[in-house]
């Protein structure tokens, strides 16, 4: 029986998901999927400027998960800005922190949306 996944903790979705060129005449490129916990190391260590292990911490995850996960998206990004490609952000193995754990997030998150469910994040934006 294989292991079962394990969720890591992210502080918030993105603002948009959907990231690529202007020019829509290449409508027909492939799309890059890049998971949530993907983009959260993205941001906290490249916008934050965390350190792997701070990283790891927060995320509630092993180090070298991070190291692994942040390899993966720093390829896809630059799959997607080398070769033109849209970038996607969905999905993955995740939970948004609760609200008892409000002190681990980012503190800035847009639209206040650290910790809410994803329900409640559409009926803000509408």
């Amino acid at each position: 029986m294989p292991r079962p996944r394990k969720w890591k903790k992210v502080c918030c979705l993105p603002e948009s998901n959907l990231y690529g060129p202007l020019n829509t005449s290449e409508i027909e490129k492939e799309i890059i999927q890049m998971s949530v916990e993907e983009y959260e190391t993205i941001r906290l260590i490249d916008l934050e400027g965390l350190t792997q292990e701070a990283c790891a911490e927060r995320m509630q995850v092993a180090r070298a998960t991070v190291q692994n996960i942040y390899k993966d998206a720093r390829s896809k990004i630059a799959e997607s800005l080398v070769n033109g490609n849209l970038l996607k952000i969905e999905g993955g193995d995740y939970q948004l922190y609760n609200e008892s754990e409000r002190m681990h997030g980012c503190g800035g998150c847009r639209r206040n949306r650290c910790g809410k469910p994803l329900r409640d994040i559409i009926r803000m934006e509408s």
